[in-house]
C-alpha cells in the first residue's frame, strides 16, 4: 500500500477549501483517507495554511510521498527541512 500525502477538495464550487490528508494512493481524490494532517485556504490572502507538523513528520518518516503542491506547501511551513535534517542526522550515526 503505497501512502501518498495529498490534497483533498473541500467547500463549495468556486470557493475551493483543501484537507491535506494522508491516504491509500489507490483511493480516489475526495474518497477514503487514513488520517488529516492538515488544511488549504488558497481563498484566503495570504493563503492560510495549516499543518501539524508531529503528524506529518510521522507520515514522512514512514514512507509516505507528498505530491508536488503538498511538498511545497509543507517546505514553506519548514517540515520539509526538518524532515530532511532527520534523515541526515540518522545516516550520520
Amino acid at each position: 500500500m503505497a501512502v501518498k500525502l495529498r490534497l483533498k477538495r473541500m467547500g463549495a464550487k468556486k470557493r475551493p477549501f483543501y484537507r491535506i490528508v494522508a491516504a491509500d494512493s489507490r483511493s480516489p481524490r475526495d474518497g477514503r483517507f487514513i488520517e488529516i494532517v492538515g488544511t488549504y485556504n488558497p481563498i484566503t490572502t495570504p493563503a492560510e495554511v495549516k499543518v501539524n507538523e508531529e503528524i506529518a513528520l510521522k507520515w514522512l518518516n514512514n514512507g509516505a510521498i507528498p505530491t508536488d503542491t503538498v511538498r511545497d506547501l509543507l517546505r514553506k511551513q519548514g517540515i520539509m527541512e526538518k524532515f530532511h535534517n532527520s534523515k541526515m542526522s540518522k545516516k550520520g550515526e
